[in-house]
């Protein structure tokens, strides 16, 4: 028998408190590092708009179940190839190349919106929907079906992953494979299969690490690497050295460095570092809070993750498993590349901090996330007589 709840008792009020947390956050870092930015802009009362447009696409998606996501996964997917295809033949005048790639249509008065941003929830909702269906087809589990299973996910996850990296945007392309990753982890793929492959990857990113430190004239011919990709690498690895290409990094760990423990204080920014307000938002916050303010922003995102796990082991139903693992993949790898690149921990790539830095794709794309997740605590129904396997109601 199934427990009905109210509305009020239904509604996900932890991870409102949460993402107001985020909210705030994001409203005082950017305050700050507008101040010392080179635009001119107000990019706070920006931020804000977005956030709002944001809470409203929550209230859309939360209102759908799990059977209208399945429904509607396919055309959505769909949808965003679409865009990625219609990027690459719109006219300058609404997808401009900028800094070397073509990721954005630019519509006034609204600025900029970049697809893949959204592409990746869409993603998420593919995969979970090929999982999904692909178990409830083949009952008996084989390594035959297994594998079939992987290669159904990887052609799903190469066509969008293809047209980004075309772009070229290497920093969504990695969060596109963690995803990936993340949901054959928990699509019940054998470990016989799941060990090599993963094994097959990390040689292949030693691999690559060592022809770009090695053999880069390999990559160029080849791969068509740009000479600026493989600063990056050289530049994390060496930044002194190559000051050109570790200009962001040096600033950053300055930045951070002279923090220490309590930080400088609101406004207290003393080291310019271009794009502060969007990628390096995370050295703004160390400069003026410290390991103090770092280590809140961590917990947050500790808190937020930790939440999103319980929503996925919470729900009877698979397909919503699916869809939390596919969320917490995307959020947690966004975290980990954004705050590592900004600490030397990992090469610099242009993602953002999810719900932290400026950028209205960004974080629409992630408060689209957050509405799934929404959706699954409100929808969500507890059983009496349930097992772990299957739920019985009468």
């Amino acid at each position: 028998m199934a427990k009905t709840m109210k509305k009020h008792d239904r509604f996900d009020w932890t991870l409102t408190f949460l993402l107001l947390l985020f909210f705030l956050t994001s409203c005082v870092a950017i305050y700050s590092a507008q101040k010392t930015g080179q635009y001119g802009q107000n990019f706070l009362y920006k931020q804000i708009f977005w956030y709002v447009v944001g809470s409203g696409i929550i209230g859309v998606v939360m209102m759908f179940d799990s059977e209208q996501y399945r429904k509607l996964s396919w055309y959505l997917y769909g949808f965003g190839v679409f865009l990625l295809v219609f990027l690459f033949f719109a006219p300058s005048s609404i997808a401009e190349e900028r800094n070397g790639a073509k990721s954005w249509f630019f519509i006034e008065p609204f600025g900029s919106i970049q697809p893949s941003e959204f592409m990746k929830v869409f993603l998420v909702l593919a995969l979970s929907s090929t999982i999904y269906a692909h178990h409830n087809k083949y009952i008996r589990k084989t390594l035959q079906t297994d594998f079939l299973l992987l290669v159904k996910l990887g052609l799903v996850t190469a066509l969008p992953l293809g047209l980004i990296m075309l772009q070229p945007d290497l920093g969504t392309s990695l969060v596109v494979i963690a995803i990936f990753s993340g949901l054959i982890l928990v699509s019940g793929i054998s470990w016989k299969i799941i060990l090599p492959l993963y094994g097959g990857g990390a040689g292949l990113g030693a691999g690559i690490l060592y022809l770009v430190i090695w053999k880069p004239e390999l990559l160029k011919k080849y791969l068509n690497v740009k000479t600026y990709q493989f600063g990056r690498i050289y530049a994390w690895l060496d930044p002194e050295s190559y000051p050109e290409f570790g200009y962001h990094l040096l600033k950053s760990l300055s930045a951070i460095g002279s923090g220490m423990l309590t930080g400088k204080g609101l406004n207290g920014s003393e080291v310019y570092i271009p794009e502060s307000h969007t990628d390096f938002i995370f050295s703004v916050i160390g400069e003026e809070y410290g390991f103090v303010g770092g280590s809140f922003v961590i917990g947050l995102y500790f808190l937020l993750i930790y939440h999103l796990t319980k929503t996925a082991l919470d729900t009877n139903d698979p397909f919503n498993t699916y869809i939390s693992t596919g969320v917490i993949s995307m959020i947690t790898f966004h975290v980990f590349q954004n705050i590592g690149m900004t600490i030397q921990l990992l090469p610099i790539t242009g993602i953002p901090l999810p719900f932290i830095s400026y950028g209205g794709s960004s974080l629409m794309g992630n408060m689209l996330a957050m509405g799934l997740i929404y959706g699954i605590r409100f929808h969500h129904k507890t059983y009496m007589f349930a097992s772990k396997d299957r739920s019985f109601s009468i």
